[in-house]
């Protein structure tokens, strides 16, 4: 069974940096066979996909409302996978979930669906002063 398992969120002023990680573990797991995603859920909103990558091809996808503001990248030596948030906004107050999609599909990555193999239980991140 794989596991995803979020961690870095908190409470940041606005402007401010946070580094999200999401650890993966379980049977097998290698990220060179997932899509890995991040998205989030602001209270009361539905899931919004937030940025992609595929590590074996190199490939990062970000949505228009976070790029040239996060970073995704991973250590696949660590079976980490990290966002960094840089600028935030309070707009970016929201629980932050990783996922991971078995089928590397243009649909997942590029968040037009979110049927994922496996997500996390999420981690907090509160944008205010």
């Amino acid at each position: 069974e794989v596991q995803l398992v979020e961690s870095g969120g908190g409470l940041v002023q606005p402007g401010g940096s946070l580094r999200l990680s999401c650890v993966g573990s379980g049977f097998l797991f290698d990220f060179d066979h997932y899509g890995m995603i991040w998205v989030r859920q602001a209270p009361g909103k539905e899931l919004e996909w937030v940025s992609s990558i595929y590590s074996a091809s190199g490939n990062t996808y970000y949505s228009d409302a976070v790029k040239g503001r996060f970073t995704i990248s991973t250590d696949n030596s660590k079976n980490t996978l990290y966002l960094q948030m840089n600028s935030l906004k309070p707009e970016d107050t929201a629980v932050y979930y990783c996922a991971a999609d078995g089928t590397i599909s243009e649909e997942a990555l590029l968040g037009l669906t979110y049927e994922y193999d496996y997500r996390g239980q999420g981690t907090q991140v509160t944008v205010s002063s």
